[in-house]
């Protein structure tokens, strides 16, 4: 199973019936072809109408901790209830050209 796909799986097992757009964003970095090292996750969740935004990045985090420590360098968060995506024209943002590595 690739790491995209691990990720995914826990996430979408963690938020039933959530808008999940998931981006292996490792092409835009000084890595392998084929990396799964760099990814931006974009969540739409009505269980985080009641949290905070560290709280829902907390919650995220403990879900994919393990492959932070390891195979995954860097995860871009982007986590909205369903209000403040429709707030965002439902856009889902766009990251950063990586400044390192020389590529």
């Amino acid at each position: 199973m690739t790491i995209e796909t691990t990720l995914r799986s826990r996430v979408e097992d963690a938020f039933p019936g959530a808008l999940v757009v998931l981006e292996n964003e490792s092409y835009k970095h000084n890595v392998p072809d084929g990396s799964e090292t760099h990814f931006a996750l974009t969540l739409v969740s009505e269980e985080f109408e009641a949290m905070p935004r560290v709280r829902r990045h907390q919650r995220v985090f403990a879900l994919v901790s393990d492959l932070l420590e390891g195979p995954v360098h860097a995860m871009a968060l982007h986590l909205y209830t369903p209000q403040q995506w429709a707030e965002r024209n439902e856009h889902v943002p766009v990251s950063p050209a990586c400044l390192g590595g020389g590529r």
